[in-house]
């Protein structure tokens, strides 16, 4: 069995509802965090997670 480990949200570092695997990409993943309801983009690729810096309109 693959290893699966929770996806922390990048603001308040709690878990979410997301779960990825080693061999799991994301690209612009919209990642919503219940606890603090604050949405990210992030990338992800070999468990490491960064976040999509947006400019505002």
């Amino acid at each position: 069995m693959q290893e699966t480990r929770w996806i922390l949200c990048p603001i308040c570092e709690s878990k979410t509802r997301n779960q990825i695997r080693r061999d799991t990409i994301l690209k612009n993943y919209p990642l919503y965090c219940p606890k603090c309801k604050q949405q990210s983009i992030i990338h992800a690729k070999d468990f490491i997670v960064t976040v999509v810096k947006e400019p505002d309109a």
